[in-house]
């Protein structure tokens, strides 16, 4: 069921809806949190921490492999947050010049889906508004030409 706004009102959610809702909202909140320049000090920290334990462990393999571990644990993780952020924010995005190109008048609605089109689609679509973005640059320098 959707309200006026064209949104999906409040219904039950099944299992999958709700772990989608809090990965979502954690990977916004991990996002929010490690962008900021605090975060960056502190990872700076932990490796200057790491660096100067060096000569106490003798520079191990196991002193070693505590930093590669915890790096890759931490890239491998935050690929995935950063997949999410993106795929949101595109979607927004999408969402966004959608509403712009519906409200245009004149505008083709049909480029408001243009994120559903194949790639061929896609180009044969970008070739049309490269050709129509060249006849209008060609009609307003005949109009600039006919004022001078």
């Amino acid at each position: 069921m959707t309200s006026e706004a064209g949104l999906a009102t409040p219904q039950a959610k099944s299992l999958g809806e709700r772990i989608d809702d809090v990965f979502q909202r954690f990977a916004r909140a991990i996002s929010i949190v490690t962008g900021k320049p605090s975060a960056f000090v502190i990872a700076l920290v932990i490796l200057i921490i790491w660096g100067i334990t060096g000569p106490f462990f003798h520079f191990s393999d196991t002193w070693q492999l505590v930093i590669n571990t915890g790096t890759s644990l931490v890239t491998f993780l935050m690929v995935f947050l950063i997949q999410e952020s993106q795929n949101h924010d595109t979607r927004a995005l999408q969402v966004k010049l959608s509403e712009l190109i519906i409200a245009v008048h004149g505008a083709a609605n049909s480029t408001a889906a243009a994120e559903d089109l194949s790639d061929k689609e896609l180009e044969q679509l970008h070739k049309h508004l490269v050709a129509r973005a060249s006849e209008t640059e060609a009609r307003i320098a005949r109009r600039r030409e006919k004022r001078k």
